[in-house]
């Protein structure tokens, strides 16, 4: 079992970690501005949800394996910033949709679409597993066993602040969204602002961080 003081003390490093805007807070914005509000907090939870397969993989000691190899380190790096791009691509194309009133408007995507492609972009950052690897068992009380499962219990915490964390950046940018749709052209130029914001991210993360 994880000592309670082993817990507090990793909730403090994930919150001070956390609370440095990075990637996760980036996507989460521009989501939030080309989607408002429950766009936003679907888009947290998607991608809170991708980061528990690194959870489980570094729990079981596979995590290290892909930490290591840089195939597969980059190959995933790529993947997760040709995604990102994408989906900055596509709230570009579809900027002007709110303001459509034809019968043909498109609609706004699923909740499940949404959660899926924040799935996507969580599970698709290599820098997720590194980081797990790296600080995990640096809180794991090898005294008391049970690793694996200490592991898991560090996962699901760093989960639920993350998804806190990110929650608050969602709403602030969804609120902020609110306000440009009062305008239906800064509402477009808002939602395209998120989208080119995306691009840029998938960007950086492709040229940056570079496994060696």
């Amino acid at each position: 079992m994880l000592p309670a003081a082993n817990a507090w003390a990793f909730a403090l490093a994930a919150f001070a970690l956390i609370l440095i805007p990075g990637p996760s807070v980036l996507f989460v914005i521009g989501r939030s501005l080309s989607l408002g509000r429950k766009g936003g907090f679907l888009s947290v939870l998607g991608n809170a949800l991708g980061a528990l397969p690194a959870v489980a993989l570094v729990s079981l000691g596979v995590g290290a394996i892909v930490a290591e190899s840089v195939v597969v380190f980059i190959a995933i790096k790529f993947l997760g910033a040709g995604y990102l791009a994408y989906l900055g691509v596509q709230a570009i194309r579809h900027r002007n949709d709110h303001v459509d009133t034809t019968t043909s408007q498109r609609v706004q995507p699923s909740s499940f679409r949404i959660i899926r492609e924040g799935f996507f972009v969580g599970v698709s950052n290599p820098k997720t597993i590194v980081f797990f690897v790296a600080v995990l068992p640096q809180f794991v009380s090898y005294e008391t066993g049970t690793i694996p499962l200490q592991m898991a219990t560090l996962g699901v915490i760093f989960f639920a602040i993350g998804m806190a964390s990110d929650s608050v950046w969602a709403l602030m940018a969804g609120t902020a969204r609110k306000w440009f749709a009062r305008n239906p052209k800064r509402l477009s130029q808002m939602s395209a602002g998120g989208g080119v914001a995306m691009i840029g991210l998938g960007g950086a993360l492709a040229l940056t961080g570079s496994k060696s």
